[in-house]
């Protein structure tokens, strides 16, 4: 009996030692997959936080572009602005001219006008004129 109890014990032994050994090896392949879950996610995530960046740096040049657009544009449009007010200036300078030239030719004839009256009336313009 005592070597029938020494059987079954050496039995429930390699029994054990067998369990432990799948329960060994499922561990094994739970671990192996657990870990290839692991790197597939970091993966994963490599790959969208790299989609993210890419997108955030394409959006940055779309943005960088429109301002330099935009910045191009102002820049046309006040050195359109500036030739145009120096256009415009110089044309009111020319009609000022004019104008000046004009008031100043009418000041002399009123000027030669009241001189001759004066002349008229105190009898010294009658006789220049007639001999000229």
């Amino acid at each position: 009996m005592a070597d029938q109890g020494q059987f079954k014990a050496g039995e429930a032994k390699a029994h054990t030692q067998v369990l432990s050994a799948e329960a060994h090896e499922k561990t094994g392949q739970v671990m192996e997959k657990g870990s290839d879950t692991a790197q597939a996610a970091k993966d994963k995530a490599g790959s969208g936080a790299q989609t993210v960046k890419d997108k955030a740096g394409s959006g940055a040049q779309t943005v960088k572009d429109k301002a330099s657009g935009a910045a191009g544009a102002a820049k046309d449009k006040a050195s359109g602005a500036a030739e145009s007010t120096q256009e415009t200036a110089h044309e009111g300078k020319e009609r000022a001219g004019g104008i000046l030239q004009q008031t100043g030719e009418q000041v002399k004839s009123m000027a030669q006008g009241a001189a001759d009256a004066v002349k008229s009336t105190l009898g010294m313009g009658g006789g220049d004129k007639e001999k000229h």
